[in-house]
């Protein structure tokens, strides 16, 4: 079958966000802007399943870049199968973090069709009680990749969601609209450039045992931030 990905755009806004840079280990500390991450994260709480997946391809910051600095109550400790609970009066830690306040940005993406073949059937699978009668007919007859575009394109075009999606942190609720023609908006990039330096690109989960970390030098020009694929020698591990 002979297709070409089909790309999407959404407007994302919120009042907190919080992209950590993984090389706080104590504070949390925020990139400049999201990251190709967190960008694939908000796609995947409104559409996602084992058929498909979403390729970043392109970041328009659209508010200014402001900072603030919140001091919280965190819990010290993770649960594990060894631990039974965790009081969290005994584990609570105050902490710092220096975060993005008033984010907007234009995320783009490719819907990315998985062969049969080739596709990995693992815990993220959505539960058939999230699907509803129309999608469940969609997929009743023989699949393509044109039903998934139409299923990601009425779910966000409705407001609906898998799940929440968030900026960096789960408390960061974010709101999203899908945008049919991006050139039409009257809201644009913000003249700003500037080198954001080595960023987190994805987790590579081709080793399952051994998750690794992928990285790229993001560079923001008037605005926006070109992302590079996956295979290309930009992305490094």
């Amino acid at each position: 079958m002979d297709f070409t990905n089909k790309k999407f755009c959404l407007e994302v806004w919120g009042d907190y966000a919080c992209f950590t840079r993984p090389e706080m280990k104590v504070e949390r500390v925020s990139y400049d802007v999201i990251t190709p991450s967190a960008a694939r994260a908000v796609f995947e709480a409104i559409f996602w399943k084992p058929a498909i997946c979403w390729k970043v391809t392109k970041i328009e910051v659209l508010a200014p870049i402001k900072w603030i600095s919140v001091r919280r109550n965190e819990v010290g400790r993770l649960m594990s199968p060894k631990s039974k609970q965790i009081f969290i009066e005994e584990d609570r830690q105050q902490r710092a973090g220096l975060f993005l306040r008033d984010v907007r940005y234009r995320l783009y993406a490719e819907l990315e069709y998985i062969h049969p073949d080739k596709r990995k059937m693992n815990s993220r699978s959505v539960s058939e009680e999230l699907i509803d009668s129309e999608e469940r007919s969609l997929l009743a007859k023989d699949e393509n990749p044109g039903k998934y575009n139409a299923m990601f394109e009425r779910r966000a075009r409705k407001g609906q969601c898998f799940n929440q999606p968030y900026l960096g942190c789960r408390e960061f609720s974010a709101h999203f609209r899908l945008i049919d023609k991006p050139e039409m908006e009257a809201s644009r990039p913000i003249p700003d450039s500037r080198e954001l330096g080595f960023m987190l690109y994805d987790m590579d989960f081709s080793n399952e045992k051994d998750p690794q970390a992928m990285f790229f030098r993001a560079s923001m020009v008037n605005g926006v931030i070109i992302v590079p694929p996956k295979e290309s020698e930009e992305v490094r591990k």
